[in-house]
């Protein structure tokens, strides 16, 4: 089955960093386009940020701009995101997964938790 597991999550203060990953398996990772989603409690979850398969090109959520990163590296089925100057609003469990036409393609895997205390 496909998997995308997220790991790198942790307890950090407000202004921190935090380096999340996505391990990727079992379909062709650089076939798609890949993002990172977030789901704070009590509310939907979102996507934040997306990576082409094709250019490289990246989106971001305007709260999220500026601060964080996306990247991937297809030879090792991984993609990333570097979080930086955190602040409380970025608690949530965070995703990752495949889109097509900016829709998550696969079932969701194992998020990661991001805690940003003040």
């Amino acid at each position: 089955d496909v998997q995308l597991q997220a790991s790198g999550g942790g307890l950090v203060q407000a202004g921190g960093s935090l380096r999340l990953s996505c391990a990727a398996s079992y379909f062709t990772f650089d076939n798609y386009a890949v993002g990172w989603f977030r789901q704070a409690p009590g509310k939907e979850r979102e996507r934040i940020s997306c990576i082409s398969n094709s250019d490289g090109s990246t989106y971001y959520t305007d709260s999220v701009k500026g601060r964080f990163t996306i990247s991937r590296d297809n030879a090792k089925n991984m993609l990333y995101l570097q979080m930086n100057s955190l602040k409380p609003e970025d608690t949530a469990v965070y995703y990752c997964n495949s889109l097509a036409y900016g829709h998550p393609v696969f079932s969701w895997g194992q998020g990661t938790q991001v805690t940003v205390s003040n």
